[in-house]
């Protein structure tokens, strides 16, 4: 018998909305987590995924390179956790 994926979001799944000092500048980013991943637009321009590891860390899996700061801070926006 075949089981049913589990298709249910994960703790937290959504959208958020947060400002982010980025390049010298307040610009406005946009998160959206599903599942393990985190898809991240800052400024309608700049966009990049984060995939969320067992360990609570991130690591960036694809687009612009976001500087180390900037994933924890996305980090402790989404996830509520300190570095």
């Amino acid at each position: 018998m075949i089981e049913p994926k589990d298709t249910k979001p994960a703790a937290n799944d959504g959208k958020y909305q947060f400002e982010i000092n980025y390049s010298g500048r307040d610009l406005n980013c946009d998160v959206v987590k599903e599942h393990d991943m985190l898809h991240v637009t800052i400024d309608e321009n700049l966009s990049a995924d984060l995939k969320i590891n067992s360990d609570n860390t991130l690591t960036q899996t694809g687009g612009a390179q976001l500087p180390d700061s900037s994933i924890e801070f996305i980090k402790k926006k989404v996830l509520g956790l300190n570095a």
